[in-house]
């Protein structure tokens, strides 16, 4: 056998005796995810980051999560004689949260099993890979800020907006203090519902505000795209900075100003865009 084919030939035995030996290595700890829906059993998550799927779908000839690894089309689930269509990564999942959805015979479905979010322009699946510092965003039993909806008028858009507001653990019992202001934007592929819906922001806050690792501040949460974006190549060439300024420094930051206790100058004022990870005093 020539040098050439050899190696090829123990490179594809290596390989499959790695896949082999790493399904064998799986390990069946599986637990419901964190964001699934209420009662539901799947999908579910292991220690090594594995996430596993179960889909009841009788009738249907092929199911694939989105899913997976390495790009190769995600995770292709077998049908079994009772009518439950079930299967695992090939691999762990990175650590925290993942949008996926479901194709059915090339329709494209979000999985009745857990929560959904709205990520990649559309409401997608949601599930969390257990974190090796998920202590950091935790539910604990430490004293919680509050976390409110508030709709404000925006006359250069002829709407209604909508932001959500962190005020701090403390905020109702003082009256007489004032806070700085941290303006979150969101936009393109999520809104203003993923800083705590998916990124616990305001958990973060509570326990970072206990362990007296920060000084309390406000956060408002809002939806960057101000005029109307459609997904596509180029879409954003449409989008305008100058809705966007006027909406923030118009209309929102009055808004705030008079509705919340801040302290309105640009010292104690700052935007984070999660996009691209722009911070800057406003």
């Amino acid at each position: 056998m020539k040098p050439k084919c050899l190696l090829a030939l123990l490179a594809v035995t290596c390989a499959s005796s790695l896949c082999m030996a790493q399904t064998a290595s799986i390990a069946e700890d599986f637990k419901p995810s964190t964001f699934n829906q209420p009662g539901q059993e799947y999908p579910q998550v292991n220690s090594q980051g594995y996430a596993r799927f179960r889909i009841k779908a009788p009738q249907s000839d092929s199911i694939k999560v989105s899913l997976g690894l390495g790009g190769r089309g995600g995770t292709k689930l077998t049908k079994g004689a009772d009518g439950f269509w079930t299967g695992t990564t090939e691999g762990p999942m990175d650590e925290g949260f993942h949008y996926y959805h479901l194709t059915i015979d090339g329709g494209v479905f979000n999985d009745p099993g857990t929560l959904n979010f709205y990520g990649s322009t559309r409401w997608e699946s949601g599930i969390e890979i257990p974190a090796h510092d998920q202590d950091f965003y935790a539910l604990k039993d430490v004293p919680h800020g509050n976390l409110q909806q508030i709709l404000f008028p925006s006359k250069s858009t002829n709407t209604q907006r909508r932001a959500f507001v962190y005020t701090p653990p403390g905020y109702e019992k003082d009256k007489s203090k004032k806070y700085p202001v941290l303006y979150l934007q969101h936009g393109w592929g999520e809104d203003e519902t993923a800083w705590s819906n998916q990124g616990h922001a305001n958990l973060i806050m509570d326990n970072l505000v206990a362990t007296g690792k920060i000084q309390p501040f406000i956060i408002v949460m809002t939806y960057g795209m101000t005029n109307d974006v459609k997904p596509g190549p180029g879409a954003f060439k449409s989008f305008k900075i100058d809705h966007f300024q006027t909406v923030l420094t118009d209309e929102l930051i009055p808004y705030v100003d008079a509705s919340f206790r801040t302290r309105a100058d640009r010292a104690h004022r700052a935007m984070g865009d999660y996009q691209w990870a722009v911070w800057k005093r406003i």
